[in-house]
């Protein structure tokens, strides 16, 4: 039916606009719109592309940007905030394809002993790295997570 008014030759009538709607007054009492959800997560940054590796110190500079890249919601940057909350140290043993084979714990924090799980987690969703074949044997890398009271972290790495 809207093919056959398209053709017709008599122009048609002009629309009136609705009239415009009036807000009503805002009252002075009026609460202020909700604040987003408090665990609202951003979505991941794109990881920046992996570069082949030199050797294992630029190796663990591109893991701990990817680490970094892949966990918004968890991180930070800029100065490590003192003192850090809790400082867990893990070591990711890694397969030929920078797939993770193994993940150990290195250091435990005193306090905040839930770091360790978080850390493990960011390093999960950050997998998989780049290929380590090239790299010599064994094929695994340190990483040291420095937790502010948030609960957010910062790899150490890229302090270094």
């Amino acid at each position: 039916m809207l093919l056959c008014a398209g053709c017709s030759q008599t122009p048609a009538p002009p629309v009136a606009a609705p009239p415009a709607a009036t807000a009503p007054p805002v009252a002075s009492t009026a609460q202020p719109p909700a604040a987003p959800p408090a665990q609202a997560q951003r979505p991941p940054a794109a990881p920046p592309p992996w570069r082949h590796a030199r050797d294992w110190d630029d190796y663990r500079h591109q893991a701990a940007l990817r680490i970094l890249a892949l966990n918004p919601d968890g991180t930070y940057t800029g100065p490590v905030h003192q003192p850090a909350l809790a400082i867990p140290v893990l070591e990711v043993e890694l397969n030929r394809d920078g797939s993770v084979r193994r993940i150990q714990v290195l250091r435990r924090p005193g306090q905040a002993t839930d770091t360790v799980q978080l850390a493990i987690d960011a390093v999960q969703r950050a997998a998989p790295f780049g290929a380590v074949g090239h790299l010599p044997r064994p094929w695994r890398f340190t990483e040291t997570f420095l937790f502010d009271n948030q609960r957010r972290f910062k790899p150490r790495t890229l302090d270094l």
